[in-house]
């Protein structure tokens, strides 16, 4: 005769830890949510941001971190998804924006039509570009990259025919860009422009991750040669990264023309790059949230701790003290070292570190 067993009550009382991570899973619309209301807020943010969350230099500030933090998630479907390191990344976030401005200056084009053109001169660049790249590897796909990046930045310099504005950069012609995307007045459009980039981003890259190139991407950046071996080609999907990375930074070029009111030729440059470099490994490489987050802080901490610099109180300390901390650049290397020591991975290996610490004590 078999006998039934009865399931215990222990059993029962997990079901509520089951369905807690399924409620954790809404953090991200929850935190859009928030985002897309900002502009609304007068909530006070002391020591995060100068004035009220929706006034218009809080809303600047955080609309150029969002901007940041998108532009860092897209580098990282080189660094950390096929594990390509490029020093020419820039190149293709300036292309969008001076292009745009081009398109407008000179042809006089209306916005829309200079803004679907500069993305097309991003990614056209970034195709041809990459497919010269490419033909390398390791090492020297980086020394490419750093030329292309270095010929860019001195062409701009050199201001050919007068359309780059050299040292002084562009300005955007304000006439000619709708007016709901000129002035202070109109400041949470254009933020709302960078959240709405940074979500785009964030999808397309979520998108082409889960994709089954996603997964020879993954390949290539464990074991190119394995990937070889299994019939495949390498080159085709490296770019096919490399040209949709470009495509999203153009994009990001066009937002930053709208934000700064103008083409710089800081962004041409591989320092520009190597920024984006840190933020990546700032975050997480190779992660979800961890280079938007890594984008997001190093953008921000650039912005305060310059304010911090040029403080009263920095400058009634002694002298031991207020010179390192009047380097902005000092404190923010200072902040990655730290992280990179502490935090191997990055911030975003923080919250499982915490949950294996809090494990380990039990």
């Amino acid at each position: 005769m078999s006998t039934a067993t009865t399931p215990a009550p222990a059993a029962v009382t997990t079901a509520p830890g089951r369905n807690r991570p399924r409620l954790l899973r809404w953090w991200p619309a929850a935190v859009l949510v928030l985002l897309i209301v900002a502009p609304y807020s007068a909530l006070p943010v002391p020591g995060l941001l100068d004035g009220p969350l929706g006034s218009p230099g809080s809303l600047q500030l955080l609309a150029t971190c969002l901007l940041f933090g998108a532009l860092a998630t897209g580098y990282d479907l080189l660094l950390g998804r096929t594990g390509l390191l490029s020093f020419g990344h820039a190149l293709y976030f300036a292309t969008g924006s001076y292009a745009t401005n081009m398109f407008l200056l000179e042809a006089g084009l209306p916005f829309g039509v200079a803004a679907v053109l500069g993305l097309c001169s991003g990614t056209a660049l970034a195709l041809v570009l990459g497919s010269v790249s490419l033909r390398v590897t390791g090492i020297g796909f980086s020394m490419v990259t750093l030329a292309f990046a270095q010929a860019g930045s001195i062409l701009v310099s050199r201001n050919p025919g007068g359309l780059t504005g050299g040292e002084e950069g562009r300005a955007a012609p304000a006439e000619l860009l709708p007016s709901w995307l000129v002035g202070i007045d109109h400041t949470a459009n254009l933020y709302w422009i960078a959240l709405a980039y940074l979500v785009l981003t964030l999808g397309v890259v979520r998108w082409a991750v889960r994709s089954p190139t996603g997964r020879v991407w993954e390949g290539i950046k464990e074991n190119e040669r394995r990937v070889e071996v299994l019939g495949l080609k390498p080159y085709g999907f490296k770019l096919t990264a490399f040209v949709l990375a470009g495509a999203l930074a153009a994009a990001g070029g066009l937002v930053h023309l709208l934000l700064t009111g103008g083409s710089t030729p800081q962004t041409t440059t591989s320092d520009f790059t190597l920024s984006l470099l840190v933020m990546v490994v700032l975050g997480g490489s190779g992660t979800r949230w961890g280079p938007m987050v890594g984008g997001i802080l190093y953008t921000w901490a650039d912005h305060r701790l310059g304010d911090l610099a040029g403080s009263g109180a920095v400058a009634d300390l002694p002298a031991v003290l207020r010179v390192p901390l009047s380097q902005p650049l000092f404190l923010l290397g200072v902040l990655f070292v730290a992280v990179v020591h502490l935090l191997p991975g990055g911030l975003a290996r923080l919250p499982s570190r915490l949950r294996r610490t809090r494990e380990e004590h039990r």
